[in-house]
C-alpha cells in the first residue's frame, strides 16, 4: 500500500473530526457559520478532495491488481466517498429535496439528466461511474455497482466499468446493477433485477404484463 493509499484510509476519520468539531462549534455558538462550516465537513469536502486527487490521478475504467504497490485510484474514492457507505441517511436527506441529490451526483462527476424520480434508498457505490439519463425513475433499494474484485491465486483482480442508464427507463425495486452494465432508452427491469457485469438491456428487453416478465438480457464481455 502506497503512502498515499494509507492516508486515504485515514479519510473518513478526518470527516468525522471535521464535523464533530463543527458540530461542538455550532453548540458553543449558534450561527449560519457554523451550520455551513457543518454541512461543508459532510459534503463538500469529501468532493473537493476527490476532484483534486483525480486531476492528478484519474479514475478510470479497466482492470487493475489491487496487490500491486502502487496507488489505485478507485481504491482512493472508495475511501473518500466511505463515509456515505457508514452513514447512507445523509444522501437519504438530499435526495427528499427535487434536484439535490442529482446535483450532488454531478459534483461527484457523474452524467445525471433531468426529471429523474428517486426513492429515498438507493445505493451508488462508485458515484464518478455512474450515467443517468432525463426521465429515469428509479425503485426502492436500487444498487448500482460500477466495480468487482475476483480474487484468483496470489492476486486480487478489480474490475472497473460505468453503469449507463438511457433516457425514460424504469428500475424496478431491489435490482442490483454490476459494472459495465448498459440500459437503453425506455426500458423497464422489473423488480429484483440482477444486471450482471456487461450486461446490455436493449429497449423493449423486458415485456410486463400481468402474469408474465421476460428476460432477454445477455452479457457483452467477459472481464476474466
Amino acid at each position: 500500500m502506497t503512502l498515499l493509499s494509507t492516508l486515504l484510509s485515514f479519510f473518513p476519520l478526518s470527516v468525522l473530526l471535521l464535523a464533530g468539531g463543527a458540530f461542538y462549534y455550532l453548540l458553543l455558538h449558534p450561527s449560519w457559520q457554523g451550520a455551513v462550516a457543518l454541512l461543508g465537513a459532510i459534503y463538500l469536502y469529501p468532493v473537493a478532495v476527490f476532484r483534486l486527487i483525480n486531476l492528478f490521478w484519474p479514475l478510470k475504467e479497466g482492470r487493475y491488481d489491487l496487490r500491486q504497490n502502487k496507488y489505485n485510484p478507485w481504491w482512493g474514492s472508495h475511501q473518500i466517498q466511505l463515509i456515505y457507505f457508514a452513514c447512507p441517511w445523509l444522501e437519504a436527506l438530499l435526495r427528499l429535496i427535487p434536484g439535490v441529490y442529482s446535483f450532488w451526483l454531478r459534483l461527484w462527476g457523474a452524467k445525471i439528466g433531468k426529471g429523474i424520480y428517486w426513492t429515498p434508498n438507493v445505493q451508488i457505490d462508485d458515484r464518478p461511474l455512474t450515467d443517468i439519463g432525463s426521465g429515469v425513475i428509479i425503485g426502492h433499494k436500487l444498487h448500482f455497482i460500477s466495480h468487482v474484485i475476483l480474487p484468483y491465486k496470489d492476486k486480487l483482480p478489480l474490475y472497473v466499468k460505468r453503469i449507463s442508464i438511457g433516457d425514460q427507463c424504469f428500475l424496478g425495486a431491489g435490482s442490483r446493477l454490476g459494472p459495465g452494465v448498459v440500459v437503453e432508452n425506455s426500458t423497464c427491469l422489473p423488480i429484483l433485477t440482477e444486471g450482471k457485469i456487461n450486461q446490455h438491456f436493449a429497449t423493449g428487453n423486458y415485456i410486463t404484463g400481468p402474469n408474465t416478465v421476460q428476460n432477454t438480457g445477455k452479457n457483452t464481455e467477459n472481464p476474466a
